[in-house]
């Protein structure tokens, strides 16, 4: 008896578009980018404190629906967004419940309004219910706009590990609202930052350059500067995820996750009280510090983005670095492990040899990383002085 092996080849479009006041009547963007053969349905989910925060957001969207020519708006749903509502299966299956209810198929859409953490979960309903409904993503914080938002991922947190339960699924549309960004608290603004930053230092030098020829104008979130720094973030990672090669992760190279191993794990032993952003403000710096400790990386550009992420008023250091397990060393070198088995095969860093330019390793000197570690809290802790290139 012989078996055979068949190529199954999977072609998907990503579509990822910028506007404002994407629910105003004027504006054509969501018309012309829905595909229908007669009446299809849509169903939309907000986050709660997206529509707290703009109040006549829901009554927006329904009138805009009731307007689409071919479409059966299914009303909207408000959910509680934030971390808390990807902590467990609560959330999800309530979003289940209502698509079930809504009694929308695969030729129907889900519009999803809200940060990374309610995309994740809606996603994640949406790419299983029916084993996958077309998914319009609306990425309203800077973090999620500029990154996670564009992405092709969606997950809950299970088993005390951060998006132990997820798909890879690529999103019918994204659409990058600036009305959204701009009505977002200064925290949530500048937390996008971290993750232009981040691939500006994997993905493009040049775009590392001009953050710092614009670092004034972004420290104080001026408007049109944010704008461009979360567009370019947005497509330098969308680009990366349709053309790097890999888009689903079947190998064990992650360069869109530089700073992320040590990230995840502060997030988890702090219950998710430290932000995801200033945890990858902590994991750059920390494994930009490695780099150079480690001759892979020269001290100046080390120094460099260190100088950049205290300008954009990015951490540098935790507490959560300090945490001990069980057996005496750092609770934070487990996110090692962790990292690892999340993706399976070897462990494989990010590291960089260059700015714009990462080099993957398989092995991580953790005496050199708690020099790192001490390094980074001796200098955040003012014990030490900065080196003079890395002085705000």
């Amino acid at each position: 008896m012989q078996g055979k092996d068949y190529d199954i080849r999977i072609t998907s479009k990503h579509r990822v578009r910028f506007t404002r006041d994407a629910f105003n009547l004027d504006n054509r963007l969501l018309i012309d980018l829905l595909e229908t053969n007669g009446q299809a349905k849509v169903l939309t989910f907000i986050d709660q404190g997206v529509a707290d925060a703009f109040p006549e957001l829901q009554t927006q969207v329904e009138n805009y629906m009731e307007r689409m020519p071919g479409y059966v708006s299914l009303g909207t749903i408000a959910y509680q967004g934030g971390e808390d509502c990807k902590r467990d299966a609560n959330t999800l299956q309530t979003a289940w419940d209502a698509i079930e209810k809504a009694g929308i198929d695969r030729h129907s859409y889900i519009i999803c309004i809200g940060g990374g953490a309610f995309l994740d979960v809606i996603g994640l309903a949406a790419a299983t219910a029916h084993r996958g409904i077309r998914l319009v993503r609306f990425p309203t914080t800077a973090l999620s706009q500029d990154d996670s938002g564009v992405g092709v991922k969606n997950g809950i947190n299970a088993y005390g590990k951060k998006n132990f339960l997820g798909t890879f699924a690529v999103p019918y549309a994204v659409v990058n609202d600036f009305t959204f960004l701009h009505g977002q608290p200064e925290t949530e603004r500048r937390a996008g930052l971290v993750e232009a930053v981040k691939v500006a230092l994997v993905k493009d030098a040049g775009f590392f350059h001009w953050i710092e020829d614009n670092i004034e104008q972004l420290s104080v979130l001026h408007p049109h500067t944010l704008e461009e720094t979360v567009e370019r973030s947005a497509l330098l990672h969308a680009s990366h995820i349709a053309y790097g090669g890999d888009p689903f992760e079947t190998g064990s190279s992650r360069p869109l996750d530089f700073g992320h191993w040590a990230a995840h794990k502060m997030e988890q032993l702090t219950d998710f009280e430290l932000t995801h952003a200033d945890a990858v403000g902590v994991g750059v710096a920390l494994d930009s510090l490695y780099s150079w400790k480690t001759g892979r990386l020269d001290e100046d550009s080390a120094m460099r983005i260190l100088r950049v992420l205290k300008q954009l008023k990015l951490p540098t250091w935790h507490a959560s670095l300090e945490m001990k397990a069980d057996d005496g060393t750092r609770a934070v070198f487990k996110g090692l492990d962790e990292f690892r088995e999340h993706l399976g095969g070897q462990l494989t860093v990010l590291l960089l040899k260059d700015l714009g330019k990462g080099e993957d390793v398989h092995a991580m000197d953790r005496d050199l990383l708690e020099e790192c570690i001490d390094w980074l809290e001796m200098h955040a802790s003012g014990r030490a002085d900065w080196p003079q290139s890395a002085e705000a």
